[in-house]
């Protein structure tokens, strides 16, 4: 069901495609539900439930690295259904090269109230894991 009002999509260049892919499959795909949508020769996207999809495409303007503290995206947010899964994904970040954010106040960085992962994707840019429901 389309509903009005709802993001269609969004669309972020990276420095390096290869790295963007293998960290997103990993999160997006092998944990969060969705799956590719589109692939082409600089780019790939991915979508969950046929709704809102998220696309990457490979940056020809590299002089400049992201940077979330400037104007422009400060980070994704992703809904992950129960604690001890967002737990389990933590464990597995563990075991692989990607950055966790605020570790020393795991889980509640974001609050009292606010079960969450924080971590960086291969362009630095801030990825949030929310623990929804159960």
């Amino acid at each position: 069901m389309t509903v009005n009002g709802a993001l269609h999509h969004v669309e972020i260049y990276v420095r390096n495609l290869a790295a963007t892919r293998q960290f997103y499959d990993w999160l997006l795909v092998d944990h969060l539900g969705y799956h590719v949508y589109q692939e082409w020769a600089s780019g790939i996207s991915y979508i969950l439930d046929e709704g809102t999809y998220i696309v990457f495409v490979q940056s020809e303007r590299l002089a400049v690295p992201y940077n979330r503290t400037n104007v422009g995206l400060n980070h994704l947010a992703f809904n992950m259904i129960g604690q001890a899964a967002v737990d389990r994904l933590r464990t597995e970040l563990d075991t692989l090269a990607y950055q966790e954010l605020y570790a020393a106040r795991y889980p509640f960085a974001g609050g009292p109230d606010h079960y969450a992962l924080y971590l960086e994707d291969p362009d630095r840019i801030k990825i949030e894991i929310v623990a929804v429901g159960d």
